[in-house]
């Protein structure tokens, strides 16, 4: 038995998800529970039943893979998981990276004399950490909610990205240049702001970073106190944690960087795993410095965060996989 009003009348409730008691009932015309439609119905090629996630259209559920780090303190679900779930896709997170920090002591040094520095620069979550490892004594936390962090306040502190620049508000700081997204553009910012007068400013950072923003700073006669605080390497189960993912989960349709360093310490097993249909994988990056190293080893990017946040990432990967 067909729902009185014919295929017209399914169709139209179709696409508004509302069907009234009597075309849930009848022989042979009971609502799907998982679907929501008759099963009595088969819907006129090539239409598709598309269900709505905040105002975009998913018709199947797409697996995305995340070569990232967890969340970066706070609870609840990684957002990038969260946000690609709101638009129908199922993704799994698997840590690309270790880290370890170094030169604490010296760091604890520099902090507490602010007057040394014309402010500071963060361009990873993981330089912000190495600090909060430096509060982490009674003693310390107590002088730097005192006067300490009110001193850097009254100087600019740069950071690149909304990540970074949360975890700095979580420590009392202030941050400038959230929306920058690349240290490049960081660059230009702290370049428009300061002159060749200011005293150096703290930049605390990786034993792997791009030159790009020293190198600007030192060209335009702005100086810095670069100080690595942490080492980084593969995470030490990374190629076990991928071939047991592909294993269970097959080959993702589509995979997103986060860093130049996380193409570097993937891509040959990923190239591995994938095999023939490494060509079908929708590859997303985080930024334009990550999609750079993405296609300096011969990937095609089929799309790049217009900024380095959740949202702006999952919109780009749900567009590439419709």
């Amino acid at each position: 038995m067909k729902p009185a009003g014919g295929r017209a009348r399914v169709d139209s409730w179709l696409n508004s998800i509302v069907i009234s008691r009597r075309h849930m009932t009848g022989a042979g015309c009971n609502v799907s529970p998982l679907w929501g439609y008759p099963p009595c119905y088969t819907p006129r090629q090539p239409s598709v039943l598309k269900l709505l996630h905040r105002g975009s259209e998913s018709s199947v559920e797409m697996h995305v893979l995340l070569l990232k780090e967890p969340r970066e303190g706070g609870s609840g679900p990684d957002p990038y998981i969260k946000e690609l779930a709101s638009r129908g896709h199922n993704a799994t997170l698997i840590p690309v990276l270790s880290f370890t920090f170094v030169s604490l002591n010296t760091l604890s040094d520099k902090l507490f004399q602010p007057e040394q520095h014309g402010g500071l620069i963060f361009t990873s979550p993981r330089a912000v950490e190495a600090v909060k490892m430096c509060l982490e004594d009674d003693e310390r936390t107590e002088q730097w909610n005192m006067d300490i962090k009110d001193k850097w306040n009254a100087k600019s502190i740069y950071v690149v990205g909304k990540a970074t620049a949360t975890l700095v508000e979580n420590l009392g700081l202030v941050p400038l240049g959230e929306d920058t997204g690349t240290a490049d553009v960081l660059s230009r910012l702290i370049l428009e702001r300061e002159d060749a007068n200011i005293l150096p400013l703290l930049f605390p950072c990786g034993s792997i970073k791009r030159e790009v923003l020293p190198t600007a700073l030192r060209e335009n006669g702005v100086s810095l106190d670069t100080l690595m605080v942490y080492q980084t390497a593969p995470h030490p189960d990374l190629e076990k944690n991928l071939k047991n993912h592909f294993t269970e989960q097959g080959v993702p349709d589509s995979i997103a960087f986060f860093s130049p360093s996380g193409v570097k310490f993937c891509l040959e097993t990923v190239r591995r795993l994938s095999g023939e249909q490494l060509m079908q994988i929708k590859f997303a990056a985080i930024g334009p410095t990550t999609a750079e190293a993405m296609t300096a080893e011969g990937l095609s990017v089929s799309c790049s965060a217009d900024k380095p946040t959740a949202e702006h990432l999952a919109a780009g990967i749900a567009k590439a996989l419709q």
